[in-house]
């Protein structure tokens, strides 16, 4: 692996804090801005890497709780690391894991050196220490990194806010110090807390923003908060990020996110929300999102959406598709989820081109106008459903 991490800034907005960028790692070159596809255990649901780099993707993420359970952090090292592993030669970010051994609140107990929590595959105990996660990182062998963090819930005490942010950042510290006895060439990107309170979140940003990391992942929001208090987070946090570093939004990335996180300065964005709700019949369109399960697409026979440029959309009807995820065939999932991602990744393209061109504001506020997204209702519902579903899965593990 090359040691040659660079981030350049190509273009701005001087009406936003939107930029366009080219970030070069040692398996590649990401323009930016960017979404990437989840492939929390070693693969995008339902798809392959080949069909990823058709659809547009540059860059995927993948979990290190995940992948340190199944199938084991060691054994990926014997292939090379992950991209032999999974047969994607394009860069790779693991996320620490974090968020996941926060969501498992019932079955971890957390401390100043780490987080002990119980297995939900077999109810083995674990536990990870900023160090440990470090060197499972080496192991598995991804481009960019992420250290252990505590991602605090919606709503949270100010008190417990803070703890939680000043426990991140000694956390933090000692990543960074334990990385450059792994990998050095490896980037590790600092995590940016503080809940919901602005004057924590500006702090933690400029904390983090002092360190030498090689970039910054805001983290701890689309945990169950309005979309405009998100948004309003942000807005704390920029200013007081390196701007010559590119930024990451953790696990925000439905498609009116994408549009409204640039323009707060956001350059790289990840999120399952576009492969999940695909599986579930959720197709994303110019105008908000769809249900190819709906009656009304039985004979319909265009394509899920006019002038899609996608494999799905260029070669198969609307009707074709309902019937597939009416049958639960398997194809249904490989071509819902093809459509959902090539979406997502021409909408970042089209930002980028927006900025260039000087355009972005107005590019925005069409697209704001056009897309009508899921209701702060019925996002509410759909997290419920897949909070119990996990339980379910959790349950019978």
């Amino acid at each position: 692996m090359s040691t040659v991490f660079e981030f350049t800034i190509d273009a701005e907005c001087s009406e936003s804090w939107a930029r366009a960028g080219t970030l070069r790692t040692p398996h590649g070159t990401i323009r930016t801005p960017i979404f990437m596809p989840v492939g929390t255990q070693a693969t995008v649901k339902s798809v392959s890497p080949e069909e990823l780099k058709a659809v547009g993707a540059q860059i995927i993420l993948s979990n290190t709780y995940h992948l340190m359970l199944r199938p084991g952090s060691q054994l990926i090292d014997t292939f090379g690391g992950l991209h032999s592993f999974m047969h994607w030669d394009g860069p790779i970010l693991t996320d620490s894991g974090g968020f996941q051994v926060w969501s498992l609140g019932h079955l971890r107990k957390l401390n100043e050196d780490g987080v002990t929590f119980k297995s939900h595959l077999d109810g083995s105990y674990h536990t990870l220490t900023p160090e440990r996660v470090m060197q499972i990182e080496a192991e598995i062998g991804a481009d960019i990194i992420l250290p252990l963090d505590i991602c605090a819930p919606y709503p949270c005490p100010p008190q417990e806010a803070r703890k939680a942010m000043e426990q991140t950042h000694r956390w933090e510290e000692r990543a960074l110090i334990e990385k450059e006895r792994q990998r050095p060439e490896q980037a590790l990107f600092g995590i940016v807390q503080g809940a919901f309170e602005p004057e924590l979140r500006s702090e933690s940003a400029r904390i983090i923003g002092s360190m030498p990391f090689t970039g910054f992942s805001i983290g701890g929001l689309s945990v169950g908060e309005p979309k405009a208090t998100m948004w309003e987070m942000l807005r704390y946090v920029t200013p007081e990020l390196p701007r010559e570093k590119p930024r990451h939004l953790l696990g925000v990335g439905s498609p009116e996110d994408l549009v409204m996180g640039v323009g707060l300065g956001m350059d790289m964005f990840d999120c399952v929300l576009p492969t999940r709700v695909a599986r579930h019949g959720g197709l994303f369109t110019r105008s908000g999102r769809i249900s190819i399960k709906a009656a009304r697409y039985r004979t319909a026979t265009g394509p899920i959406e006019e002038g899609c440029d996608c494999y799905t959309c260029r070669n198969y009807s609307a009707a074709y598709v309902h019937h597939l995820l009416r049958a639960e065939e398997q194809l249904y999932y490989r071509l819902g989820t093809i459509h959902n991602l090539r979406f997502m990744l021409r909408l970042a393209a089209e930002l980028r081109e927006a900025i260039i061109t000087g355009n972005y504001i107005a590019y925005r506020d069409e697209f704001l106008e056009r897309y009508k997204p899921a209701s702060e209702a019925v996002r509410e519902q759909q997290r419920e459903k897949w909070k119990a579903a996990a339980r379910a899965r959790q349950a019978q593990g």
